[in-house]
Order: structure tokens, then sequence, then C-alpha cells
């Protein structure tokens, strides 16, 4: 099917580049969707979240897959023991509990399920998103097509300078931080970021991560000092409290001396 879908499009493009080559050549694109949605935060949370979900389901399948094995294998070793009546009983009680894991199984991992549901509601706002902001880049750059690398139709080569992901993320990130922006110049700062081409925003992001970093280095060099500042305050701290129970003891045995000393040349003048 996919290898069909690939001709036909094949096909589709030669017809339409031979139709317009006179005039001008086709202008193709494409975007790696996963690429994408990999590299969006609010995708990545949601996704780990869902994950959690599923393993939490595959835990409860499991556990009754076991019980039912336990109760198979119960009835087994008391079959002999056991009245007709009983053994059909039981068996019924195993038939109902496969059932209901079948169920179970097929309401969280079959069509329509909820992990289909789930991961399909996580994507379409994204893909949305995407859509749009493509149908932006394609009327703005002029392409013919655009496709989707991670999708259905295969690419057997793809020149890395038609690829407009990078576009499209970029996009999907200054929506998202023209809506944190609390003030009007931090939405200037935004607006003169997205007149710069691709190789210029990167540039400005690599000098933005040196600054950042050489921030985090300062920043740990002193808490560093801090930690060592405050290491030595404690320990003088520990030797001033020692030092002072020692003062504190040695006034008290020489304050009892003088005590029992007047104590006894009282006694010794009675």
């Amino acid at each position: 099917m996919k290898t069909t879908k690939f001709i036909f499009l094949s096909l589709a493009i030669m017809c339409f580049s031979l139709s317009v080559q006179a005039q001008r050549g086709v202008r193709i694109g494409y975007i790696d969707m996963e690429y994408i949605l990999e590299s969006v935060p609010e995708y990545q949370e949601a996704s780990t979240q869902l994950e959690g979900k599923v393993q939490r389901w595959k835990k409860d399948i499991e556990k009754m897959n076991n019980e039912i094995e336990q109760m198979k294998l119960n009835l087994s070793n008391e079959q002999v023991l056991l009245t007709k009546e009983l053994v059909e009983e039981r068996e019924e009680e195993i038939k109902i509990l496969e059932e209901e894991m079948l169920k179970y199984q097929q309401d969280r991992f079959g069509p329509n399920g909820d992990l289909d549901i789930q991961r399909r509601q996580l994507v379409q706002p994204i893909q949305d998103q995407v859509f749009n902001i493509v149908q932006e880049v394609a009327e703005g750059k002029k392409y013919d097509f655009i496709f989707d690398k991670s999708a259905d139709v295969v690419m057997l080569f793809a020149a890395k300078r038609n690829d407009i992901s990078e576009q499209v993320l970029r996009s999907i990130n200054r929506a998202a931080k023209r809506e944190e922006a609390t003030n009007k110049r931090e939405k200037k700062e935004i607006e003169k970021n997205e007149e710069l081409s691709v190789e210029e925003e990167k540039a400005v992001t690599e000098r933005e991560k040196a600054i950042e970093e050489k921030k985090d280095e300062r920043t740990k060099m002193l808490e560093e000092r801090k930690r060592i500042r405050d290491s030595i305050r404690a320990i003088q701290k520990t030797q001033f409290e020692e030092k002072r129970k020692r003062l504190l003891e040695e006034r008290q045995r020489r304050k009892d001396s003088l005590l029992k000393a007047r104590n006894g040349d009282d006694g010794g003048l009675k």
C-alpha cells in the first residue's frame, strides 16, 4: 500500500514538474513530525504521563491473567475431589474472568481504545498547529509540495536543504513564547528574534546558551564559596561553643571549690 502510494505520488510530481519546468523549478520541502513532537515540551510531558497509564494498564492485565491461571491450576489440582456441578461452576467463573480481562484489554489497547483515543488527543493539537504553520511557510516560501518524512509516504532521498522542520518548530516555540510574554519588552524581543533567519537564530541561541553556561558556572562557584564559608563558620561556632562550655565548667568547678572550702571553714568554727 505504501509503495503504491509512493509510486502514484512520484508520478504525479513528475507530471507536474514536467508541466511547469519551463516556467520554474518545482520546490519540494518536507517535515519530520516525530522530530517536532519530540522537541515540544508539552508533548513530552503528556507522553510521559500516558506511558505511565499504559504501564498501569499492563500491570492490571497481568494481575488478572495471574489470578485466572491460578484458578485454573487450583481447579486442575482439586478436580478429582469436586462434584461435576462444582467443576462447571468454577469453569464458568474462570470463563467470566477471562471475558472481563479480554474486554479490559480491548477497552485499553484495542481499536478506539483508551490508548488510541488519548494518543490522538495528545497529538492532534500539535498536528493542527504544525499543519497551519506548514501552510504559512509553503505560501510564504513558494513551496509546491511539502511531505511528512515520518508518515506513510516513503522518502527514498531528501536533501537537508528542503527540511523545514526547524522552521515549523521555531514557529511553535515562538507562539509559546508570545503567550508567556508578560510585558512589552519581552514581546518586542520576541518579535525581533522572529525576523532572524534560521542560521542567525541558531547563532543567537548559541550565544545565549554560552551566557547561561557562564552564569551557571558563576552560580556554582558562588555556591561553592558559600558552602566553604558556611563550613568554616560552623567549625568556628562549634569551637566557640566547646570553649565556652569548658570555661563554664571551669568556672563552676572553682565556684564549687570555694563553696566547699567555705563550708569546711564554718564547720571548724562550730
